[in-house]
């Protein structure tokens, strides 16, 4: 028996004094809330209305019942009420500074529409995390390697000038290579893959192949980067739809195949399992993450 819905015909039929307009504040048939009351009288064991004169009233045991009746209904729309405004609450989420604004409201417009309210927080990697553990947001997309990611990135090299190959060798950019001068031509490496399962693979591929030290370097923010490679014949590491939205032109990169892993981390198990499940693919055009693979993993 629905106890919460008996008392509430129950309060609607006794302040109307009629089961037709009771149960039209309801919102049921007359047939449900007859049925409800009378189950909740069986249930109780005592009659608490009087249904032999013209229109309904209470008996004594009705009227007794009556005031906790309405103070369990109004309970209980006050509750509905406060889940219903927790339910829009925003949830906080820390998402990589590289998404662009368009991206992350589409992405906010998508997720309301699945019953998600989101809230974003911009920020490098490390700091994302760190915004999860001292409860200052309550979910992040954290950078993982990305065999163990929800999502996977593949990354490459863009400049300002579409390279003649398809695929860049870091090797061709050693000085003397092409006329190239020493250490003019660099590769930069933005904040967000200041991460040691990407920034440390393409340092050893350019000790590997021979490159000056300082043609690989970590920039103080992407704009400080995308500035260097619009200025030059430098190359920005990054995916194809960051490339894209530079105004950049992207190639792989042949030695290495380097991506960004993301994973969701939340002070609560729940939040973390409604945005991988709710907003996955959501979540991936936000990232310009690549498709799921047909069979084995993500790049590495």
């Amino acid at each position: 028996m629905d106890l919460l819905g008996a008392w509430r015909a129950f309060v609607n039929v006794s302040e109307h004094g009629s089961f037709t307009e009771g149960a039209a504040a309801t919102r049921v048939p007359q047939s449900v809330a007859s049925r409800r009351i009378a189950a909740l009288e069986k249930h109780l064991g005592e009659r608490l209305l009087d249904r032999s004169s013209r229109h309904v009233t209470l008996t004594c045991f009705g009227r007794d019942m009556l005031p906790s009746a309405k103070r369990l209904v109004r309970l209980a729309e006050a509750m509905e009420d406060e889940a219903e405004r927790a339910r829009l609450s925003p949830l906080r989420l820390a998402v990589p500074d590289v998404c662009s604004v368009r991206d992350l409201a589409l992405l906010a417009a998508e997720a309301r529409r699945k019953g998600v309210y989101l809230d974003f927080q911009p920020a490098p990697p490390g700091e994302r995390a760190e915004l999860v553990r001292s409860r200052e947001v309550r979910a992040a997309l954290t950078a993982v390697p990305p065999d163990d990611g929800t999502w996977t990135v593949r990354l490459g090299l863009a400049g300002v000038s579409a390279p003649a190959v398809r695929t860049v060798y870091l090797e061709t950019l050693r000085a003397g290579r092409a006329g190239l001068e020493s250490g003019r031509r660099r590769i930069w490496i933005q904040p967000e893959d200041d991460v040691p399962h990407i920034r440390d693979r393409v340092f050893r591929v350019r000790d590997a192949v021979g490159l000056q030290p300082a043609q690989v370097a970590v920039a103080s923010t992407l704009v400080a980067a995308t500035a260097e490679v619009v200025a030059s014949e430098d190359l920005l590491l990054c995916s194809p739809h960051q490339a894209e939205e530079l105004g950049l032109r992207w190639r792989p990169i042949g030695e290495v195949r380097v991506a960004r892993g993301f994973d969701v981390a939340a002070a609560i198990g729940d939040d973390a399992e409604r945005i991988r499940t709710r907003l996955r693919a959501q979540i991936a055009r936000c990232l310009g993450a690549d498709e799921p693979e047909p069979e084995g993993g993500p790049v590495r």
